[in-house]
């Protein structure tokens, strides 16, 4: 079971704990593998789009370092650190590493220690579970105004 930071008095829905929890915890353990591994810290914020001081903070666990996840999962995450290498690989592992903790019911997990949830609060009866639709033949691309 995740270690779990202190309760938030607002009710966080599921993409915000990815935000404000998940996210920064995936990205400390990252940045860590991925300067074990010889990365220089301003490659390393280069890939993920921030800046160096803050891969500092991961480093040094001053941000990111809230949550524990379970060791089979921490093990999961730092072999994907050996797989980045851009961001377009850094995207495509995050997104690998947020369908795996949803799949594995750790992101629900830990949603229900952050959060003062209903009893019935489950991926299925909420509809936070993963879940592709299939989209319509002519469904028209999202637009995007400045």
């Amino acid at each position: 079971m995740p270690a779990t930071p202190k309760q938030p008095k607002e009710l966080l829905l599921p993409q915000e704990l990815e935000t404000f929890y998940i996210l920064p915890a995936l990205r400390h353990i990252l940045a860590q593998e991925l300067h074990l591994l010889g990365k220089k810290q301003k490659d390393i914020a280069e890939i993920f789009g921030i800046t160096s001081a803050t891969i500092s903070q991961y480093k040094s666990n001053k941000r990111g370092s809230q949550i524990t996840f379970p060791p089979d999962i921490k093990v999961e995450i730092c072999k994907t650190a050996s797989k980045i290498h851009d961001r377009y690989t850094y995207i495509k592992e995050i997104q690998h590493l947020l369908h795996l903790l949803k799949t594995t019911n750790i992101l629900c997990q830990i949603h229900h220690k952050l959060n003062n949830l209903p009893i019935n609060c489950h991926p299925k009866n909420i509809g936070c579970g993963i879940t592709i639709p299939k989209l319509a033949p002519k469904t028209p691309i999202l637009k995007l105004h400045p």
